[in-house]
């Protein structure tokens, strides 16, 4: 997906803008960059591929080549940026958290006036550099960053670096967050409320949906009021999210103990053990060992020192194995133990049933898994998940196909199928349950679930779930 954090100081900004960019690094795979600005100095920018190595590794040269009071730096699962850009707007640099549903429509218009873009590896064009050039065809930034989050479907936050101040823009739904903090001479905006706690920041706010704002060392300031209607990633806290995040007022790890408690109140299971898959599973089942009175434990470890999750192929079935060969038995804590299994999500199923396959060669008798959310049934088109990838893939898509015998788009009947309550909803979950040799499968509910968030449910995005837009 991605993730961003900028900062505007009266000293140089480098070093927090460095470690702020880096405690972004579980959002995003593949690309990195920073970009800042100094009266003395103008714009420089670096990125690099963060494919094979942490984010660190790759700038630690940059905390003293680049240099200035203002800056932005992002990570990324696809687009090279922050990009630098020339226009009559004067230069600037900017950073997105994007999924542009019509960006081929949106180019279509925009090359009416000539305007070229370049394209990345895999074809496509860099949504950066397009959504810099929707903000191009107005007369000014406000107008130019306001029109790119009307006409962008899909989703879009940003922030752009201007020798004036920071601009940053939350997408116009709120599908993610961007948080303003300050201390005493600086002030930052970011996608993680957790990454400038560190850095001597305090909380200040979180930007609405649709709101804009620019900010310097000294103020902030509101340009474009929010708007009412909110809809936030409910993944955000069930998985993507640090466990140390907050968004919208309710920790990460919060809402996964909550979730952990009120999937054990539905379940009646007789187990020796609560495991849960680690990372972002370990919360969930902390919360169910606790609410159910069965102990915690930890029957594997995964192993990080050399696998950072960078590390991670292309190839789909590459990045199977090396998930899984992360995973480390602790075999004296798995031989004869039955145990309950809790994951974020079961995504296309391959790796928690080779993770099963393992507990089992390691001697476990029994295997109970209890997914922390409901199935997935929609692939998201919100947001660049690569966890809600396409919907032929996800395995709960699969199985339904087989049930009814003819592929299925008929989003009525696939939520029916979203429905805990009814006889499709049960047929599905046995039919996973006994392809993935599982001892036994509850999912979590989306009522439980979303209470366990702890806000307005209508201010919470669960189209992939339930096909709710």
């Amino acid at each position: 997906m991605g993730g961003f954090f900028g900062v505007a100081s009266k000293e140089n900004c480098t070093f927090d803008l460095f470690f702020g960019t880096d405690y972004h690094s579980h959002l995003g795979t593949r690309r990195a960059g920073m970009a800042v600005y100094g009266e003395e100095t103008g714009f420089s920018k670096s990125i690099h591929s963060i494919e094979g190595s942490p984010f660190r590794t790759k700038f630690e040269k940059q905390l003293t080549q680049l240099k200035g009071t203002m800056g932005i730096g992002c990570i990324s699962d696809f687009e090279a940026q922050p990009i630098l850009v020339r226009s009559h707007h004067g230069t600037f640099a900017i950073t997105t958290v994007s999924k542009i549903n019509n960006a081929d429509q949106i180019v279509e218009e925009i090359l009416k006036d000539k305007v070229h873009f370049f394209e990345m590896s895999n074809g496509e064009i860099n949504p950066t550099e397009l959504v810099a050039a929707i903000i191009n065809q107005k007369d000014n930034l406000i107008d130019g960053i306001k029109y790119a989050l009307d006409i962008v479907e899909g989703s879009l936050s940003l922030m752009v670096l201007t020798p004036k101040g920071i601009y940053a823009a939350r997408d116009k739904y709120g599908r993610t967050p961007v948080v303003l903090g300050k201390k005493e001479g600086a002030r930052c905006a970011c996608f993680e409320s957790y990454s400038y706690l560190n850095l001597g920041y305090q909380d200040d706010r979180e930007l609405g949906p649709g709101e804009i704002v620019v900010f310097d060392a000294d103020s902030v300031k509101t340009l474009l009021n929010p708007f009412n209607k909110m809809r936030v990633c409910t993944f955000l806290w069930v998985y993507y999210g640090y466990p140390s995040a907050s968004y919208e007022g309710m920790s990460v790890e919060k809402m996964r103990y909550n979730c952990g408690k009120l999937l054990a109140r539905r379940d009646n299971v007789d187990v020796d053990v609560v495991a849960g898959v680690p990372d972002s599973g370990t919360a969930h089942a902390i919360g169910y060992a606790n609410e159910a009175g069965i102990p915690f434990s930890r029957p594997f470890i995964k192993y990080t020192p050399t696998w950072p999750r960078s590390f991670m192929p292309t190839i789909q079935s590459k990045r199977d194995m090396i998930a899984h060969m992360k995973l480390i038995p602790v075999h004296d804590l798995i031989k004869n133990q039955r145990l309950l299994l809790i994951d974020d999500s079961i995504v296309r199923g391959t790796q928690l049933r080779e993770t099963t396959e393992f507990l089992y060669e390691s001697g476990a008798k029994e295997v109970h898994i209890r997914p922390a959310c409901p199935p997935l049934l929609f692939g998201c088109k919100y947001l660049n998940f690569s966890r809600s990838t396409s919907e032929m893939e996800l395995i709960a898509r699969r199985v339904i196909e087989e049930l009814e015998g003819h592929p299925v788009t008929d989003k009525a009947l696939l939520q029916e199928y979203a429905d805990p309550d009814s006889e499709k909803y049960q047929k599905m979950v046995d039919k996973i349950c006994e392809k993935l040799n599982f001892t036994s499968l509850r999912y979590h509910r989306l009522d439980d679930m979303l209470e366990a968030v702890g806000i307005d449910k209508d201010k919470l995005c669960t189209y992939c779930w339930d096909g709710r837009e």
